[in-house]
């Protein structure tokens, strides 16, 4: 499985990450973004959480994950196909991991089974 990108304003190597740095004093925020090299992928990988729920938005106090290529029009398709967002609510981080890794080995059965 391929994480092609990690989009977080926490991560040094984000372009922003100063700028966030000064105006978010406290923490950055439980919202962050990942790209899969694909739209098979991305879509495997949301399908297989079972503590997290696919949204069309982000908010609440649940964890929710967002594959918006998904639902835009297919004439106005402007986010990348294999972008996923997460909004991360209350849970028990062991139980968001444990979703995390379970996903992932999931989509890793999608991605052989493409060939």
């Amino acid at each position: 499985m391929m994480i092609t990108a990690i989009h977080y304003p926490g991560l040094v190597s984000h372009p922003q990450h100063d700028l966030a740095t000064k105006q978010m004093i406290g923490g950055y925020g439980g919202v962050f973004s990942f790209e899969f090299g694909d739209e098979i992928m991305a879509t495997a990988f949301a399908a297989a959480l079972q503590t997290i729920h696919r949204a069309t938005s982000l908010g609440g106090v649940e964890s929710l994950i967002e594959h918006r290529a998904s639902i835009e029009p297919p004439d106005r398709t402007t986010s990348p196909p294999g972008l996923l967002r997460v909004s991360i609510g209350l849970e028990d981080i062991d139980d968001l991991i444990y979703d995390f890794e379970t996903a992932a080995t999931a989509a890793h059965t999608v991605l052989n089974r493409r060939g």
